[in-house]
């Protein structure tokens, strides 16, 4: 919450202020929002805007299931689904990804994740490591650590954004941890906090949209104060938190009404209900519209989830019933990204990832659904500049394994720290006791050749 108080004036809500300044609220994972602000003037600004996406699929894919099917498989293993024809020769994607298979030429596909520690939590896929045996401080998620090593882009968004809404299991409503990077670069969580965390003087997220009414109050509170010396002087960061708030921007960002019905119909309407076995997760489309207009607006990484991808089979609907709602939800929200970056002249600068914490089990157990099976999952990219059109990675006749080019989580992570301008052979960060410490594991672990 944002108070501004004068000598001895009253504001709207009727209270007697002395002459005071203070800024707070906006919580970043719980933090004020000044804090995020501090490491600014420690690192300096890029000259260049690039940006990610990270979307997570909650409980884990199933890659058999979606980019990489097995027809020839026996049925316990093939399922129900069939492949069809992408727009790229000799790759095939399940039949209910029709908008992506169009699209294939601007993605690349890896069929062989490997290294997931096998954890029913979204930490791995945002930090890049196990959880275990981790640093002092503890590893900073990708966007903490983006965080430190640029600051925002503007005084007006933060460097780092969590869509992930407050659900069920904490590790799926992780929205990544800023370990040693310091509390200043934890991500801002709306959907975890709440909106209501966006508040000037008593005026709530409804409020701050309107423009002219916020000009107006700013104006008044201004006019009170004794002299703009309480704004003008006081700490930079506090300054930056209140141009944040004041501007509105990031209020305007998430207000993904403000687009025209053209732009939303194409993303389609999803549910904030829980999904899949009810427990956990929501279907929100219009978190990859958000998303879009978070980087837009100046954020450097925006992370979401979708769905519930944990399907082990009745009674809460098979594996294939699941399937059935949650692919058509995302081949139309993906592509209607891929779409409107590309049309923004975003695409070559905003790198998009999609994947789970692992794969499923290639034989279809007796309640029609797919296990935990942390041998290979899957993963998707698109934009940042990569050679796409291409799939990386090869499993076996049944799923079950790789048989060429297992791609581990960190060359992913290695990957996107490229497309942002990082050499990991080079860039480190200070834990808490003031050991620099590499992005990913030095020496074994690179940017993905096949797309750089």
């Amino acid at each position: 919450m944002l108070n501004i108080t004068g000598s001895g004036f009253e504001l709207c809500d009727g209270l007697t202020r002395r002459s005071f300044l203070k800024i707070g609220g906006l919580a970043m994972g719980g933090l004020n929002l000044p804090q995020l602000l501090r490491a600014e003037s420690e690192n300096g600004l890029g000259s260049s805007h690039k940006s990610v996406i990270m979307v997570f699929l909650t409980g884990g894919p199933p890659h058999q299931d979606m980019v990489d099917l097995k027809p020839e498989a026996p049925v316990e293993y093939r399922g129900e689904f069939s492949p069809i024809r992408t727009n790229v020769d000799g790759i095939d994607f399940c039949e209910h990804l029709p908008l992506l298979a169009q699209r294939a030429d601007r993605l690349a596909v890896i069929r062989t994740l490997v290294g997931s520690i096998g954890q029913h939590a979204a930490f791995q896929c945002l930090h890049g490591h196990p959880n275990r045996n981790q640093p002092p401080g503890g590893w900073p998620s990708f966007g903490s650590a983006i965080s430190k090593l640029q600051g925002p882009v503007n005084r007006e968004i933060p460097a780092t954004v969590a869509l992930q809404p407050k659900i069920g299991g904490a590790g799926w409503h992780d929205p990544g941890q800023p370990g040693f990077a310091g509390m200043a670069h934890a991500p801002f969580a709306p959907n975890a906090s709440g909106t209501q965390d966006l508040v000037l003087d008593g005026m709530n997220l409804k409020a701050l949209r309107n423009r002219h009414e916020l000009l107006k109050r700013i104006d008044f509170l201004k006019t009170q104060l004794d002299t703009n010396d309480a704004i003008n002087g006081m700490d930079t960061y506090y300054q930056q938190a209140f141009d944040i708030l004041t501007s509105g921007r990031l209020a305007q960002a998430l207000d993904f009404e403000q687009e025209s019905p053209e732009v939303r119909e194409r993303y389609g309407f999803g549910s904030t209900e829980p999904a899949g076995y009810g427990d956990a997760g929501w279907m929100r489309n219009e978190d990859f519209l958000v998303a879009r207009r978070l980087v837009e607006a100046g954020a450097r990484v925006v992370t979401l989830s979708y769905g519930r991808w944990d399907w082990h089979g009745q009674p809460h609907g098979t594996n294939f019933d699941n399937a059935r709602d949650h692919l058509p939800g995302l081949d139309q929200s993906l592509s209607a990204l891929m779409d409107d970056l590309k049309e923004r002249g975003m695409e070559d600068d905003v790198s998009v990832l999609v994947w789970g914490e692992f794969g499923r089990t290639p034989k279809i157990n007796k309640k029609g659904g797919r296990d935990h099976w942390p041998q290979v999952g899957c993963a998707m990219l698109a934009g940042g500049g990569i050679r796409a059109g291409q799939v990386i990675g090869a499993t076996n006749a049944r799923a079950e394994h790789a048989i060429a080019r297992p791609v581990h989580f960190q060359e992913i992570f290695a990957t996107l720290y490229h497309n942002l301008g990082f050499n990991v052979d080079t860039t480190t960060i200070d834990d808490l006791t003031g050991r620099p410490q590499y992005l990913v594991d030095h020496g074994k672990y690179q940017p993905l050749h096949e797309l750089i």
